[in-house]
């Protein structure tokens, strides 16, 4: 583990870096604390394993877990440019939280990152109180879109020479392109295929005849890449895609009413996505019928970086 421990924890509690044998257990916390902020669980297994993955980061060096006296985990941290920090809802109160902030913070000056920043749910009060008083400051917000379907959706008519066929095998690559293309307009680095794959493609809950492609002249203009989570009512958006050249023709709102109408084909009640302040999308989903449900803030801090 990094040199930098967790300081302040109650007496009893006991701290070591994250493994992969720990994923259904960090897994569980997360689904504990969302089901208590939301009232049901939203972050499936891949997820968890696909922050454990990122490139440049070290679970030995750059994850801490935190287990109560019992045994029972009860608090986790990762860090790398961004980072994460879960605490049971039973263990709050206690100053595990701040001293888990803390060595984040500690953890990225020691690398020499120069900022960390997390993303904190707007109705966690508590949360976003200690993020503040620890120095970070709001930068862009998420925000959580749902669409009732009662009825199957209508197909608008696609612009002159699009076609749209669901997602099949071989259709990677070029999605992976076109998706990272569109968000390197506002997302801080490019990814790599294999971090994009873990949360898109290769996650046990893609959805391929729910993923709808758009193409021009043979050429992959438009995606929207969808899961499909077992017991769940609704379906999920994960990625929604236009080439730059392609914009403004209406291939966002027909990719989208067509994996509308598949999921509902599927019996989902609706479906659900989240769209970023940077992207400017917003607009786009509340025209195709989708509404605000929360949202999210990520907060960044400035580090001062530690000299050698």
């Amino acid at each position: 583990m990094s040199d930098h421990s967790p300081q302040g924890l109650p007496a009893g509690y006991r701290t070591r870096a994250a493994t992969a044998a720990d994923l259904p257990a960090i897994h569980q916390l997360v689904v504990v604390c969302e089901e208590a902020l939301y009232g049901a669980a939203e972050t499936d297994l891949d997820t968890v394993a696909a922050d454990l993955a990122r490139p440049g980061l070290v679970p030995a060096l750059d994850t801490v877990l935190v287990h109560a006296p019992t045994g029972e985990l009860v608090g986790r941290a990762w860090v790398d440019r961004r980072s994460e920090v879960d605490v049971h809802p039973a263990h709050r109160g206690l100053g595990i939280g701040g001293s888990l902030l803390a060595w984040v913070e500690a953890r990225a000056r020691q690398v020499g990152t120069e900022w960390v920043a997390q993303t904190v749910p707007d109705d966690d009060l508590a949360a976003v109180a200690l993020v503040r008083e620890h120095g970070y400051r709001p930068m862009v917000t998420s925000w959580l879109l749902g669409i009732e379907l009662p009825t199957e959706p209508v197909l608008p008519e696609p612009a002159p020479g699009i076609t749209v066929r669901p997602f099949r095998p071989g259709d990677e690559h070029p999605a992976y392109l076109l998706t990272e293309d569109a968000f390197d307009e506002w997302q801080s680095r490019r990814r790599s295929y294999e971090e994009w794959a873990l949360l898109a493609v290769e996650r046990s809950t893609f959805a391929p005849e729910m993923s709808s492609l758009a193409f021009a002249d043979g050429q992959l203009v438009g995606a929207v890449l969808a899961l499909d989570v077992p017991d769940a009512d609704e379906g999920y958006i994960e990625r929604v895609a236009v080439r730059s050249d392609q914009r403004n023709r209406g291939i966002a709102r027909l990719l989208l009413q067509h994996t509308f109408r598949e999921f509902h084909r599927q019996g989902r009640t609706g479906c659900t996505l989240w769209t970023h302040s940077a992207t400017g999308a917003l607009t786009l989903y509340q025209r195709v019928g989708m509404t605000v449900r929360r949202s999210s803030t990520v907060h960044k801090k400035a580090l001062a970086v530690e000299q050698p």
